[in-house]
């Protein structure tokens, strides 16, 4: 099975074919995505908060996000694979977020690294040998030249690849026009944008928030899994022979 690389993924935009990514942290999901046709699976920062129940992303380290992006790439055989750079590290300066960039590809196995858009990190990785995919983010407030602008720079810094969050449909476009790079994005993006990313907790409504939640999902593990569990419980109490 060949490996998506970013030469491929640069390849889909100019080919018109959309990229879809998913953010996942752990084995089976990666095992499970991967074979599904994923061309990017990101392992995000916030692994802190959707796994470990820490309170933001923030407080993740570098060990943290090494333990969840070796267990992905053990799972995965075709997709590229990002490793968010923490936020320490980022905040610590180039030379710490560049060290923390180069032991998510060495030995995380990370075939590219994710980090929030300042072009002298992008520059300074890139330049160590790593892939980046850059991540900037869009809003009302913010005048369209200067997104543009950003991306242009971020793309002139040696990013392979814009996460662009927020982007909404009329920023969003300006920015894939303007850049000959994929520009994707999770919250706030759209088929405006060269391809898309979905946490997979969301795509599978995997977690106790979708037991209850009326929002519209492609599968509804949680509430799966609570029926499950119940029925266990049942089989248990009632002496009967377990199943699996």
């Amino acid at each position: 099975m060949e490996r998506v690389t970013v030469a491929a993924l640069q390849r889909m935009k100019r080919d018109g074919t959309k990229i879809v990514g998913i953010v996942a942290y752990d084995y089976p999901t990666a095992q499970i995505a991967d074979r599904a046709g994923v061309d990017l699976i990101s392992v995000g920062d916030s692994v802190g908060a959707n796994l470990w129940g820490q309170p933001t992303e923030i407080e993740v380290t570098v060990e943290e996000m090494l333990l969840a992006c070796k267990a992905v790439s053990r799972g995965t055989r075709r997709a590229l694979v990002s490793c968010d750079v923490p936020h320490g590290p980022v905040q610590a300066g180039t030379k710490t977020a560049v060290s923390a960039a180069i032991r998510l590809a060495k030995e995380g196995g990370a075939g590219m690294v994710k980090v929030l858009g300042v072009p002298d990190n992008v520059r300074a990785i890139v330049d160590a040998g790593v892939p980046v995919y850059a991540e900037f983010h869009g809003g009302a407030d913010i005048p369209l030249g200067k997104l543009v602008e950003q991306a242009k720079r971020l793309e002139a810094a040696g990013a392979a690849l814009l996460d662009f969050r927020h982007s909404g449909p009329e920023a969003g476009a300006a920015v894939v026009k303007a850049v000959s790079i994929p520009v994707i994005g999770g919250l706030g993006g759209g088929p405006w944008l060269d391809g898309r990313v979905r946490l997979a907790h969301t795509a599978i409504g995997y977690g106790a928030k979708w037991i209850d939640s009326t929002t519209e999902t492609y599968a509804n593990t949680a509430r799966a899994s609570l029926q499950a569990f119940s029925a266990l419980i049942a089989d248990v109490r009632a002496g009967r022979q377990i199943k699996g």
